[in-house]
């Protein structure tokens, strides 16, 4: 079991280059703009609505978690459309902090936006380490990650198939 399991976390990590195939046919949020495989977004809100024009809850949700960690100062915030790719989440959200107690803040601050927005969470890992606070809003969870932890993960090495939209102040 142990060869199984570092035989494929030892698997070479590929890169997505661009959006393709039926990523590439959603709509995408207001303000985000794709640029060489990845997105960028500004602060103010929009619909957010997929090609059929039916909104897509999750992807805003997702959008959402990631201005509510901005307004706490979250770094490198990443927001991964895994989709197809997983059957227990739409959205992952990744955000780097530099302390537990911006961890805490981060985590608390997403929490108020999605209460207020009405969304129920799922659960909730790692609130009193700081290293990494997993918010879980069922097709949307949240990472707020230390430097350290997210760079010893590599949560966008793992999920490299997923289309990714960074997410800027």
């Amino acid at each position: 079991m142990r060869k199984t399991f570092a035989r494929r976390v030892a698997r070479p990590v590929r890169k997505r280059s661009g959006v393709r195939g039926a990523a590439a046919s959603r709509g995408k949020p207001e303000g985000v703009k794709h640029m060489s495989g990845k997105a960028s977004i500004d602060r103010q809100p929009g619909s957010i609505e997929v090609a059929a024009g039916r909104s897509d809850a999750a992807r805003s949700r997702a959008f959402d978690i990631a201005r509510a960690g901005l307004d706490k100062k979250a770094e490198d915030v990443l927001v991964l459309e895994v989709r197809g790719l997983t059957s227990y989440a739409d959205y992952f959200v990744l955000m780097t902090v530099d302390s537990e107690r911006q961890a805490a803040a981060v985590a608390d601050s997403v929490h108020e936006t999605l209460k207020q927005q009405g969304a129920t969470k799922v659960g909730v890992e790692g609130y009193g380490s700081g290293r990494w606070v997993l918010l879980d809003y069922g097709d949307v969870v949240a990472h707020v990650l230390s430097r350290e932890a997210r760079s010893f993960y590599d949560l966008e090495g793992l999920w490299a198939d997923a289309t990714r939209f960074a997410v800027d102040s």
